[in-house]
């Protein structure tokens, strides 16, 4: 209550905040992002989660590199997926139906929802590995018809 009274007098000590420090910017750069796998699975989540969107908690999988974006903690048995090798870390990784697993040096796990490549290109985790696949659109000879129509 006093401090209100102070500030609605104007009699409220200034008291000027340092330069030093007073920015973020210097962790807001994309080389400051990448993520150091000697970690428990929480440090992990929150370094993922505290560069999400900007920039982005990166790593190197398969020469490229790849930024996470979506994590949590994974409180369960180790799921059924396809082993992802990635640099720097001690297990593969896990893609699962459910996301990419990535595991702490604690033996915890982090489930991430979604990946982005060098070029931009977003993809759900889940779908790593048929990122590279593509459908061909098959039209029916109705559709065919229309589609001519329409042109």
């Amino acid at each position: 209550v006093e401090a209100v009274h102070l500030i609605a007098d104007g009699k409220a000590p200034r008291i000027p905040q340092p330069k030093e420090g007073a920015t973020y910017e210097g962790i807001q750069k994309k080389e400051n992002a990448e993520i150091s796998w000697d970690q428990p699975a929480v440090a992990l989540h929150n370094w993922i989660r505290g560069h999400d969107k900007v920039p982005g908690a990166w790593t190197t999988i398969n020469g490229q590199v790849v930024t996470f974006y979506g994590s949590s903690l994974l409180d369960a048995s180790v799921p059924a997926g396809q082993e992802l090798t990635i640099k720097g870390a001690s297990r593969p990784g896990l893609v699962t139906k459910n996301g990419l697993v990535i595991f702490g040096n604690d033996g915890k796990m982090v489930l991430v929802r979604n990946l982005q490549f060098e070029d931009g290109k977003m993809i759900p985790a889940s779908k790593y590995f048929s990122a590279d696949e593509t459908t061909a659109l098959e039209l029916t000879e109705e559709e065919k018809k229309i589609a001519e129509d329409i042109r």
